[in-house]
């Protein structure tokens, strides 16, 4: 079957409210830890995940770092407008370039609230005597582009998300971002800024858990995948076919690349953003092998790609897929790699880098959740049963898994 024609409804599962995790664990790594691997589920907590991580593994990470993407306006009148800054509208995507924009920047966002806010009209707040006002500049089909501007102009639009918004916690936490969520929804390694989500999988590492991996030799690497609100989009259609996935940037350096050459069959990926990001690359290096002279504007993967020829119709090793694309980007003089991806892993795709991978658990009827099933089968169903079981808490806050592919 192709994963266009797969019915949506045979991947979902009760979730009660009450397994949503609303709050983190006091202790990052004390998170419960389910362990599936050969057909067999037990479990552990994270402080232990290195038992069940073979020696000389590759873990792969990705150090996104989240924005507070959230900002609240209040009219004159007494209104709230709140923007929701979902990614860059600039000629320059790369994130740290935009960042880094003083004076102003334009953004694609979400607005709630969009038919009180008269186009035209300016909204402003401040703070400390730094002010920043929004104005609406365009509306597309699915969101608007909002112009910010701030006084003094020698601040980076990076500082003014930091003064004026707020965490973007996901829908299904129904309560305020605190304080303390600045800190917990963000990976300990987090670096380069442009997330409107936390790769989740990615929050319950710690220091120790790290010295843990050096005494087996488990290497670490690091990818850059920022989570856009799509990831929250649930699938509403009947069949796959009627859903679009949402596409997302990725930043991998030419030395990542050649860490996935030199230890294929041995990587693990931590978390569903960096598992989508190495198998893109496997399949980006395939496109460099059927076409040395493409262009960056053809490298992207798309939605339906992987599954349709002549991408299917292959059978590269990854070593043949990652030393084609490391040569592509050597001619194009290109030491990192960036460009987006939109690769839809459900099941019937074939793993080509992960051999693991380690994952919260995710909304019913979730891209996310095909993923998984695209690595378990339908042993998907259950792990699930058990962690529901077994009082693992669910989502972005809560317990998590290794998953072992079949």
């Amino acid at each position: 079957m192709h994963p266009k024609e797969i019915p949506v409804s045979q991947f979902t599962y009760n979730l009660p409210e009450d397994r949503i995790a609303a709050f983190p664990l006091e202790e990052r790594d004390a998170s419960k830890l389910l362990v599936y691997k050969d057909g067999n589920i037990s479990e552990d907590v994270y402080k232990n995940i290195s038992n069940y991580i073979p020696e000389n593994s590759l873990l792969v990470f990705n150090n996104t770092k989240v924005i507070q993407a959230r900002l609240l306006f209040q009219k004159a009148t007494g209104g709230v407008i709140e923007i929701f800054c979902l990614e860059p509208y600039e000629e320059a995507k790369e994130y740290n370039l935009v960042m880094g924009k003083k004076g102003s920047v334009k953004w694609k966002c979400m607005i709630g609230g969009a038919s009180k806010w008269k186009p035209g009209t300016f909204l402003n707040r401040g703070n400390g005597g730094i002010e920043i006002t929004a104005a609406l500049a365009d509306k597309l089909p699915d969101a608007y582009i909002v112009q910010f501007s701030w006084q003094p102009a020698g601040h980076s639009f990076a500082e003014m998300l930091s003064l004026f918004g707020d965490m973007p916690l996901p829908p299904y936490i129904k309560r305020k971002a605190e304080a303390t969520d600045k800190e917990r929804y963000q990976t300990i390694y987090a670096v380069h800024e442009g997330s409107v989500a936390a790769p989740t999988a990615g929050l319950h590492f710690t220091e120790n858990v790290f010295a843990s991996f050096d005494k087996k030799n488990i290497s670490k690497a690091y990818v850059t995948l920022h989570v856009g609100a799509g990831t929250f989009k649930p699938v509403k259609s009947d069949v796959l076919l009627g859903h679009e996935m949402h596409s997302e940037w990725i930043d991998v350096a030419a030395a990542t690349i050649e860490l996935l050459i030199s230890n294929a069959g041995n990587t693990i990926a931590v978390g569903t953003t960096s598992l989508r990001t190495i198998e893109s690359l496997y399949w980006m290096g395939v496109k460099t092998i059927l076409n040395n002279s493409i262009s960056a504007d053809e490298l992207p993967i798309t939605q339906w790609s992987v599954y349709e020829a002549p991408l299917v119709q292959t059978n590269y090793t990854v070593a043949e897929a990652l030393q084609s694309l490391l040569q592509w980007m050597k001619k194009s003089r290109m030491q990192r790699l960036f460009t987006y991806t939109q690769i839809l892993i459900a099941p019937g795709y074939q793993y080509k880098i992960a051999k693991a991978i380690v994952t919260n658990f995710h909304q019913p009827q979730s891209t996310l959740l095909l993923l998984v099933a695209a690595a378990v089968g339908n042993h998907w169903k259950e792990i699930y049963d058990y962690a529901l079981q077994n009082n693992f808490r669910f989502l972005s806050y809560g317990d998590g898994s290794i998953l072992f592919t079949e």
